[in-house]
């Protein structure tokens, strides 16, 4: 988004809130990797943006939801009226307070599924009043700020979390509760562990029940999805970080760098370094 024409306000760095109220094309060429939680509510505008290598465009209302480490970048937009909200594991941590927005692996740290959200107009309605009383909020510097801050945006992420699971497919409650373990799992433990089995122990089931499972979910298997996992950061390190293919593939749990480039080539048609150089290029 163009930095001109936006008013922001902060807490502390911790948390921001950016409203957007403009109408003009705006093109971010070089891809940026998040640093923090962010929300992009794009009330009424269209565009394409880019979340990890994969191109979502949208024409109207929707909700885009970014983890730390994620690839975001614009190729193009047109936005009347956006917002964005940013936030650090400091300002509110999702996995400590997951049982109580059940966010964690849905909205947030979950690479497996598209990004985002699209509200009805009664979710525009609550939504947009909670955009009002954080900015009052933002404004106001009596006692008790951050709690009134967090809470305000508690409820817009548990409002976004009943928008996502409304659209789901209704599936056996114990699939969707295993899946949403298993990648979390898979987000906390990939780069040290490879094998469905080593995710089952942990799980307290076996593999095959696990891809039974993932089976009735009609996703892919438990064991592309680990290694789709270890591609996308393997992605994001060959772009954003100084280190070598080899270091790279330490850092990812191979012992042999010679296999990992054999292992990413396999999955991407792609050598490491000439899927960097292509990409920079």
């Amino acid at each position: 988004m163009a930095v001109q024409d936006i008013s922001t306000y902060t807490y502390q760095n911790t948390f921001s809130l950016s409203v957007v109220q403009f109408e003009k094309a705006c093109v971010v060429n070089k891809p940026e990797q998040v640093d923090s939680y962010t929300i992009y509510w794009i009330k009424e505008g269209k565009g394409t943006y880019h979340i990890d290598f994969e191109e979502y465009t949208f024409d109207g209302n929707i909700i885009f939801f970014l983890s730390p480490g994620q690839v975001f970048s614009v190729s193009s937009e047109k936005i009347k009226e956006a917002y964005k909200l940013s936030f650090q594991r400091d300002f509110y941590c999702i996995q400590t307070h997951d049982k109580e927005i059940s966010c964690n692996g849905v909205l947030f740290n979950n690479v497996y599924d598209a990004p985002f959200v699209i509200p009805k107009s009664k979710d525009v309605q609550r939504l947009s009043l909670l955009l009002e009383d954080l900015i009052e909020e933002f404004n106001n510097e009596n006692s008790g700020q951050y709690d009134m801050l967090q809470a305000y945006l508690k409820q817009f992420i548990i409002h976004s979390v009943r928008i996502k699971t409304a659209d789901f497919v209704v599936k056996e409650e114990t699939e969707t509760k295993l899946y949403k373990d298993f990648s979390v799992l898979v987000e906390q433990n990939f780069k040290k562990m490879h094998a469905v089995s080593a995710y089952a122990e942990r799980l307290g089931i076996s593999p095959k029940s696990i891809s039974k499972h993932f089976q009735k979910l009609g996703t892919t298997t438990p064991s592309d999805f680990i290694k789709n996992r270890i591609i996308l950061e393997a992605k994001r390190q060959l772009l954003y970080s100084e280190q070598s293919v080899k270091e790279i593939a330490f850092d990812l749990g191979f012992n042999d760098p010679a296999y990992f480039s054999r292992f990413f080539t396999k999955a991407i048609q792609k050598s490491p370094l000439s899927f960097k150089a292509e990409y920079k290029k």
